[in-house]
C-alpha cells in the first residue's frame, strides 16, 4: 500500500472520536483496501453554500464526527474573525443517523471557542431552527440534515445571524478556516457548558404559524398527511390543531421518524413511488387534498384529485396557487422566485402591481430579496412568512394551501379549478424537468461542455432567440454554472444540482388559452412541446 496514503489514514484514525468510524477505518487499513482508502482520502468533503452534504462513513471525503468537528471549528474561527465572539449559536438537527452526535459535537466546539451554544430539544423541522436564529438573536445557526437525500447521507447547513443560509463569500471564508485546522487535538471540546433549549422556541414558532392565515377564513378542508419518515408530523399536527383545521389523516407507515426510510427509494415527494402510500390512503378516505413534507419538513408537496384519480401538483403549480391566494388577500411586498421556477409568478405579480424579482437557485438567494413578501422555488420550497422564517418552510406552506383549499371548497371548487383560471388569465404555463442522476460526475461536466461548444439553435422546432451562459453572470444575477435558452414561447435552463449528483434541465412552455374550453387542447400542445424539447435537449447534451 502507498506509504503516504497509509500515513494519512493512520493519522486520521488516531484522531477520530467515533468508535464506529474508527472501527470501519481500521478494518479498511487492515484489509489493505487501497482503492477504498484512496477514494476516502482523495481530498476533503467541500464546504460550500449548501454547507456540507455527503455519505456517512470514515475519512475526510465522508460525513462523520471528525469532519463535523472541523466544520464547526472553521465556523467558530470565521465568527470570531467577524467580531462575534461570545455570541449565541443555535443548533438544530433531524432524525437521520448521527444527526444528534453531530449537533452535540457542534455545541461542544462552539462552547470551547467561547460562544454560547444552544441546541433544540429534539429532532425538529429545519424551519424551527431558521426561526430560532432571529427569535433568539443568535449570531449563527447550524442545522444537521441531509433533507431528502438517501438514508446513507447526512449534511450540515449553516445560517448567519440574519436567519438566512450563507452565500459567497462567507462559504469560501469558512472553508478556508476549516482548511487551516491542522489537528482535531487543537480543537477544544468541553464535555458540557451548552444549553439544551426547552419547548418555548417551538411554541413561539407555532404561535407565529397562525399569523400566515387570514382572520375568519374557513378551515374546512380535509387532508391526508405524510411526514415521509421525517420530523414534520408533531409540529404540523400542532400547527393544524392551533389553526382549527380538521386533524389530518396520517399515512401511518411514514408518520414516525426513521433514518432508514424503509418505504421509499428516495425520501423525496418528487421521486416516483414516494407518494404511493399517501395516494392509497386518499383513495380510502376521500380528503380534499394530500400534504407531504420532506424529511426535514422545509418542503411541502401537494396532491389533488384531478379527473378520476390523485396527482401531485408541480412545485410551480403550488407556487402560483399560493401567490394568487396572497394577492387575493391583499398581500403587499416583493414576490420572488429562482430563475428555474415558472415565469407565471412574474405575470401574477405584474397584474397585481407588485414588485417581482428573480434570483439564483436556492433560498439562500430568495430570502435576501429586499422587501420580500413571498418567495418560492419549483423544488417544493415556499417562504410564506419571511418575517418569521427566512427560508423555505413546509409547515406554514401547508397551512396556507389548506386555507386556500378551504376557501375554494366553500365555493364548490378545488385547487385545479383555480389553476385553470390562472391559465386562461395568463396563458397555460406548463413546466417539466429532465433530470439525469449519475454515478460519475464527469458525465455532467461533459454534457455542459458539449452544450457550450456546440450550442443548439432550436429545440422542438422552436428557434432559440437568446442563449446565455450564466457563468458570466447577468445584469441582475451573480455568476453560476448554468445555461439559459429563451425560445419563442418556451424557456430552458440547464444546470448541475448543488446538492445531488444530478444534471437538471428545467423546461417551460407557455400556450395561450382564451377560454376554459381551450384548455384541453392547450394542455395537449404543451405536453407535446415539452416531450419534444426533452428529446432534442437530451440529444444536444449527449445524455
Amino acid at each position: 500500500m502507498h506509504d503516504e496514503l497509509l500515513t494519512r489514514a493512520n493519522t486520521w484514525l488516531g484522531e477520530d472520536p467515533d468508535p464506529e468510524t474508527r472501527d470501519e477505518l481500521a478494518k479498511l487499513i487492515e484489509a489493505g483496501d487501497t482503492a477504498e482508502l484512496e477514494e476516502r482520502f482523495s481530498g476533503t468533503l467541500q464546504f460550500g453554500t449548501a454547507g456540507l452534504r455527503g455519505e456517512l462513513g470514515a475519512g475526510p471525503m465522508r460525513m462523520n464526527r471528525s469532519v463535523v468537528i472541523r466544520a464547526a471549528a472553521g465556523l467558530a474561527a470565521y465568527l470570531n474573525a467577524k467580531g462575534e465572539r461570545g455570541g449565541l449559536v443555535v443548533i438544530g438537527y433531524d432524525a437521520r443517523h448521527k444527526s444528534a452526535d453531530f449537533a452535540r459535537d457542534t455545541a461542544a466546539v462552539m462552547t470551547g471557542a467561547g460562544f454560547r451554544a444552544a441546541v433544540l430539544p429534539r429532532p425538529l423541522p429545519t424551519p424551527v431552527l431558521a426561526y430560532a436564529i432571529r427569535h433568539l438573536g443568535a449570531v449563527a445557526g447550524v442545522e444537521v440534515t441531509a433533507s431528502h437525500n438517501p438514508p446513507r447521507d447526512n449534511g450540515y447547513k449553516v445560517y448567519l445571524g440574519d436567519g438566512s443560509q450563507i452565500v459567497p463569500p462567507a462559504d469560501a471564508e469558512i472553508a478556508a478556516e476549516i482548511d487551516a485546522i491542522v489537528s482535531l487535538d487543537d480543537v477544544p471540546r468541553p464535555e458540557a457548558g451548552w444549553e439544551i433549549l426547552d419547548d418555548s422556541v417551538l411554541n413561539s414558532y407555532l404561535a407565529r404559524t397562525e399569523a400566515v392565515l387570514a382572520a375568519g377564513s374557513p378551515h374546512t378542508a380535509r387532508t391526508v398527511y405524510t411526514a415521509m419518515h421525517g420530523v414534520g408530523k408533531d409540529v404540523l399536527l400542532a400547527a393544524f390543531a392551533r389553526a382549527g383545521f380538521p386533524e389530518p389523516v396520517l399515512v401511518a407507515e411514514q408518520a414516525e421518524p426513521d433514518p432508514d426510510f424503509p418505504t421509499v427509494a428516495f425520501p423525496n415527494p418528487e421521486e416516483p413511488g414516494a407518494m404511493d402510500l399517501a395516494f392509497a390512503k386518499a383513495r380510502a378516505t376521500e380528503p380534499d387534498l394530500i400534504i407531504a413534507n420532506d424529511p426535514d419538513a422545509d418542503r411541502c408537496a401537494v396532491a389533488v384529485r384531478d379527473g378520476g384519480d390523485w396527482r401531485m401538483l408541480r412545485g410551480d403549480e403550488v407556487g402560483a396557487l399560493l401567490a394568487a391566494h396572497l394577492v387575493r388577500r391583499g398581500a403587499r411586498g416583493t414576490f420572488a422566485e429562482s430563475i428555474v421556477s415558472s415565469s407565471l409568478l412574474g405575470r401574477i405579480a405584474e397584474k397585481a402591481g407588485l414588485p417581482y424579482e428573480e434570483t439564483l437557485t436556492g433560498f439562500k438567494w430568495i430570502a435576501r430579496v429586499e422587501g420580500l413578501r413571498y418567495g418560492y422555488e419549483e423544488a417544493l420550497g415556499y417562504c410564506v412568512d419571511p418575517d418569521g422564517v427566512r427560508d423555505k418552510d413546509g409547515i406554514t406552506a401547508a397551512l396556507l394551501i389548506t386555507e386556500l383549499a378551504s376557501e375554494l371548497k366553500e365555493e364548490g371548487r378545488a385547487l385545479p379549478d383555480l389553476l385553470d383560471d390562472l391559465a386562461v388569465e395568463h396563458g397555460l404555463h406548463a413546466t417539466d424537468q429532465l433530470s439525469v442522476r449519475v454515478e460519475d460526475l464527469s458525465v455532467i461536466a461533459r454534457a455542459m461542455r458539449q452544450l457550450r461548444e456546440q450550442p443548439p439553435t432550436e429545440l422542438a422546432g422552436l428557434a432559440i432567440t437568446r442563449a446565455e451562459d450564466l457563468t458570466r453572470g447577468t445584469e441582475k444575477l451573480p455568476p453560476t454554472d448554468g445555461l439559459r435558452y429563451t425560445l419563442d414561447g418556451a424557456r430552458v435552463i440547464v444546470r448541475p444540482s448543488g446538492t445531488e449528483p444530478k444534471l437538471k434541465c428545467y423546461l417551460e412552455v407557455v400556450v395561450p388559452a382564451a377560454t376554459h374550453a381551450d384548455l384541453p387542447a392547450a394542455h395537449a400542445t404543451a405536453n407535446d412541446l415539452l416531450a419534444a424539447i426533452k428529446r432534442d435537449l437530451s440529444a444536444a447534451a449527449g445524455i
